[in-house]
């Protein structure tokens, strides 16, 4: 691909000067109706060292209101950063809608440095192609624009930029051991970098591989395409309605097989559980020793229990190595991410637990039922999360989902208890009896998610809840057993 570059193209300064003129004002305008039609938007900025990347992206947002976005410098992989999945910091630099984000070197580091400089497997790195695909895939299908340039020059013009650098002590400190060390393996570089274009030019997310020999050239290809690319999205008719689908007949779903008319007796009760959670606190301090961290995500009906298992859960844990998280509905600067944004930013860290109440399912669940998402937005949302989860085992987390279940009368049992009970008549709301009404819909939508998303990796547990006693062991039983399992295999 890089052979077809042009690399001894030009321009002269009357036609740079005319044609940055027109760009500066279509890009100013572009960024102004990016941020009224709400709109995101990541450049991604790549290329051989002394290539023009600082030079490039100055020139690039003289235009532009600083305020509307912001310049993410992405080196190696911190410490902290190492004790995440690799996209996770990727997420944590994600515009929001109608911002720019501006990426001088990127998660293009997993594939391009990263296999010379760390010796990254072929395995490892035909993985992080595909995590990058779903990366981009994910976002471009939710909105964004994704614009990626590759500032191409020869080896010889970097050995001569090289030269220019180190005679002026200003600029020398930026010819390194690292940059003279990639000079030199400037042929299995461009090999890499060959592979990268190959494997990650998409139609959501194409490179536009840029001659960067002459500075005005590569200045006005780069603003030309990033404003061609922004007013096409602008002009890009808004998806359409779609209608909701029709309701379809009741048909035997996973929860119709639970045995809901499961117990257990206080006295075995009394012994399991304490036993149950030593093991559990026990395997919590192998998991920080090892490194592995621990997602449990519940799901469930109103008052099925999910509040009073997390607290038996967690009762013996270190509390210095678990957070529990309530997930409500999007709010504030999460209605301007992606919907898996505010998940992704709330993982533990290696060796540590966390603990969702509520989770990224909501999508597929209240979006899906109370019509907060379009059909294709929720649809679309079963292959996100088996791709979000996958990253996460992938990364050697332990993934634990539990739907707790219970009856329609059960339910009602407990709704009227809550009410005549003054000290817990604060968990009975109007949205619960509201939701009860549509209790059908959602279990379809329960029958819908547990058969779209339950993997060999990440299953999913059904816990019969009416009995809360044999809810609550059943939850720190599959915890204990999935968990020994893990750091055993």
């Amino acid at each position: 691909m890089l052979e077809t570059v042009n690399l001894s193209a030009s321009l002269d300064k009357e036609e740079f000067r005319a044609a940055m003129e027109a760009l500066d004002l279509r890009l100013g305008l572009a960024q102004r109706r990016l941020r009224e039609a709400g709109i995101p938007a990541l450049v991604i900025v790549e290329g051989w060292d002394a290539a023009g990347k600082g030079s490039t992206l100055g020139r690039l947002l003289q235009p532009l209101d600083p305020r509307g976005f912001k310049v993410h410098h992405v080196g190696p992989a911190t410490p902290l950063e190492g004790m995440f999945p690799p996209m996770w910091r990727f997420w944590n630099l994600l515009p929001a809608r109608g911002a720019l984000a501006v990426y001088n070197h990127s998660w293009y580091r997993r594939v391009w440095n990263e296999p010379m400089e760390n010796g990254a497997s072929p395995e490892a790195v035909r993985a992080a192609y595909e995590r990058i695909r779903v990366f981009e895939r994910q976002l471009a299908d939710d909105g964004a624009v994704i614009v990626k340039f590759f500032l191409h020059i020869s080896r010889e013009e970097q050995a001569r930029r090289f030269k220019a650098l180190k005679k002026d002590p200003a600029f020398a400190w930026k010819v390194g051991a690292a940059e003279k060390a990639r000079h030199k393996q400037y042929d299995a570089y461009l090999a890499l970098a060959e592979d990268m274009l190959r494997e990650t030019s998409t139609p959501h997310a194409p490179w536009t591989m840029v001659p960067a020999t002459d500075e005005r050239l590569r200045n006005v290809r780069v603003a030309e395409t990033l404003a061609a690319a922004l007013e096409g999205a602008l002009e890009s008719p808004a998806p359409a309605v779609s209608p909701a689908p029709a309701p379809t007949p009741r048909r035997t779903g996973p929860l119709d097989r639970v045995d809901l008319d499961q117990g257990l007796e206080r006295e075995t009760y009394a012994k399991r559980l304490p036993k149950l959670q030593q093991e559990l606190r026990r395997l919590q301090h192998l998991c920080y020793l090892r490194r592995r961290p621990v997602v449990l995500a519940f799901e469930g009906w109103d008052a099925a229990g999910k509040g009073g298992a997390i607290k038996r859960l967690t009762r013996e844990l270190d509390p210095r190595g678990y957070e529990v998280i309530p997930v409500a509905a999007p709010d504030g600067v999460e209605k301007t991410h992606h919907h898996l944004w505010r998940f992704w930013r709330s993982l533990p860290k290696a060796g540590h637990f966390t603990v969702f109440d509520r989770t990224w399912y909501g999508r597929v669940l209240v979006e899906r039922v109370e019509g907060y998402a379009r059909p294709e937005e929720w649809q679309r949302a079963y292959r996100e999360i088996n791709e979000f989860e996958a990253e996460l085992v992938e990364h050697g987390m332990v993934v634990l989902k539990y739907w707790m279940h219970i009856s329609r009368d059960e339910q009602l049992r407990r709704f009227e208890a809550r009410e005549a009970t003054p000290e817990k008549r604060w968990k009975i709301t109007e949205e619960d009896w509201r939701n009860r009404e549509k209790w059908d819909a959602y279990e379809a939508a329960v029958s819908a998610m547990i058969e779209q998303t339950s993997s060999a990796q990440a299953p999913w547990t059904i816990v019969a809840g009416n009995d809360k006693r044999h809810a609550r062991i059943a939850v720190l039983q599959t915890a204990v057993d999935r968990i020994a399992a893990a750091l055993e295999g």
